[in-house]
């Protein structure tokens, strides 16, 4: 059964970092690219960073390029986001993501930028 399940959001003030993670399990992580979306309240979710199976390659929506970066641990079977630089308009949701035969989602975890 394939779970995802993000971890590390929370409240940091604008011109802060945050890393959140997301741990799998119940596919081969290894093989598999995985994306971090997020969801502004009212709105359909939206990918903001990608990583390809090996780690090697990654890409990024331009709102969060050079802010933002994507990493993965393949023996550990997750994969993380470092948020740096960080905007009120940066609060949302993230979720992690997988398509394997279908896409999967995690719960998802809450990240607020306020003073």
């Amino acid at each position: 059964q394939v779970e995802l399940v993000e971890s590390g959001g929370g409240l940091v003030q604008p011109g802060g970092s945050l890393n959140i993670s997301c741990r799998v399990s119940g596919f081969d992580f290894s093989i598999y690219p995985v994306s971090w979306y997020r969801q502004f309240l009212g709105q359909d979710r939206e990918r903001i960073a990608r990583i390809g199976a090996t780690g090697a390659a990654s890409e990024y929506a331009d709102s969060v390029k050079g802010r933002f970066t994507i990493s993965r641990d393949n023996a550990e079977n997750a994969v993380y986001l470092h948020m740096s630089d960080l905007k009120p308009e940066d609060t949302a949701i993230y979720y992690c993501s997988a398509f394997v035969r279908q896409r999967f989602w995690g719960q998802g975890t809450q990240v607020t930028v306020s003073p």
